[in-house]
């Protein structure tokens, strides 16, 4: 009695003496995340689980990369003698582009590390490709498939192999070690959200005339 009162404690120890539900919950399902998507990454490396499978994981990698999916539809819309097809390339050009610029905004903006066991030996990097979410491959998957299966008259047999194609370069993103699960995850969400907005956006002689007069 009569002495001095307690100093209270600084607030930042309160918060750390009393830590988060919230905090604690993504703290958790952070290192899951980690731990299973590198216990999934099989493929990582030559001496990984199923390393005799890596090169056949790459050209799937290569098969979901921009690059292919640019000069492909660019070539398609200057070889073209259609206006509905140049239209749906058209659309699909601009549905690539803006996958490239939304997957490098959000990479930029995130800037999470890749996951430590990939080795870095990916097909045609750039340089925001050196940071992991989310997975542009995924994002690239979802929005093709959504758009190819939206836009194209294809046999049920193909239109499987339009989801299995999307699903298994999703899968081999994890598997290659290249990304950690969600990564992947808001990749493939993302991807669909994007086609959503071609479709609002979407190009055509009335919207868009002096796009279609370079072609």
């Amino acid at each position: 009695p009569g002495g001095p009162a307690a100093a209270p404690l600084p607030e930042e120890d309160c918060m750390k003496l009393n830590p988060s539900f919230v905090g604690i919950a993504l703290s958790s399902l952070l290192a899951i995340d980690l731990w299973a998507s590198k216990r999934l990454g099989v493929c990582a490396g030559e001496g990984s689980a199923w390393g005799s499978a890596r090169p056949l994981m790459k050209v799937i990698e290569v098969s979901g990369h921009g690059i292919p999916w640019l000069l492909g539809t660019m070539y398609g819309l200057c070889h073209s003698d259609s206006s509905a097809a140049r239209e749906v390339l058209l659309n699909l050009l601009f549905a690539l582009l803006l996958d490239l610029v939304m997957v490098a905004v959000v990479k930029g903006l995130v800037k999470r590390p890749r996951p430590t066991h990939n080795k870095m030996d990916m097909f045609v990097t750039f340089s925001v490709d050196k940071y992991s979410f989310p997975s542009g491959h995924a994002t690239r998957a979802a929005l093709v498939c959504r758009f190819v299966l939206r836009h194209l008259v294809l046999a049920v047999p193909l239109r499987v192999l339009v989801v299995l194609w999307a699903l298994i370069v999703s899968i081999s993103r994890v598997m290659l070690g290249r990304h950690n699960m969600t990564d992947v995850l808001f990749g493939l969400l993302l991807g669909y959200a994007l086609y959503s907005v071609v479709e609002h956006c979407w190009l055509s002689p009335l919207t868009a005339p002096a796009l279609f007069a370079l072609w």
